[in-house]
């Protein structure tokens, strides 16, 4: 059963059964927004990426994202970049795949953004979603929608950080503004 997640919602990372996940998907699809034109409808192609930032006592330490797809542990992987969106397939046009086990214990949270390579705004995109899949099984247990389009181009998406003996994912959906993860390190203090 999929959670719907709303900004600020926190879920605990645990299967139907209680057992612990061991790995997690997170990913991101997105379609370009239709604009109306002298010529009608048309889109323009909007470059999302996804980005993972690990951090160990609230400072930045590895991140994940298309230009280094693989943390330095191998305990997080990009699965590559997609420069144009699902063309409203409704699949993950990019995913970062979590072997939450494999996490050095010193890793307390793993910060998920978006972006706009491009720098179109949100308002230039549609049917955007987050979600986190279970990679065991390919159940998808908590989606966050990217709703109401906006003149940014980033978001701070989510966060999985440890709580207690397992994980927990916080739905953040924090606009912000940046072509990159480093522009939107700012806007990812404040939730740490």
């Amino acid at each position: 059963m999929t959670v719907n997640m709303s900004k600020g919602q926190a879920i605990s990372l645990q299967k139907a059964d209680g057992a612990t996940l061991t790995a997690v998907r997170m990913g991101l699809g997105w379609q370009s927004a239709p604009r109306r034109g002298l010529f009608g409808s048309r889109t323009k192609e909007v470059d999302l990426d996804a980005s993972a930032v690990l951090f160990a006592d609230k400072q930045p330490v590895d991140v994940v994202f298309f230009r280094h797809l693989t943390s330095d542990d191998g305990s997080v992987r990009h699965t590559g970049d997609n420069l144009v969106g699902g063309a409203g397939q409704g699949g993950d046009d990019e995913s970062i795949l979590v072997d939450l086990q494999r996490v050095p214990v010193h890793i307390d949270q793993i910060v998920f953004t978006v972006n706009s390579f491009t720098g179109q705004t949100f308002a230039e995109v549609a049917n955007a979603f987050c979600r986190l899949v279970d990679e065991t099984n390919g159940q998808e247990m908590a989606r966050y929608t990217l709703t109401g389009g906006g003149q940014y181009t980033a978001q701070i998406m989510a966060k999985v950080h440890r709580a207690g003996s397992g994980w927990q994912m916080t739905a953040l959906g924090t606009p912000a503004n940046g072509r990159t993860f480093q522009d939107l390190m700012p806007s990812i203090v404040p939730h740490l």
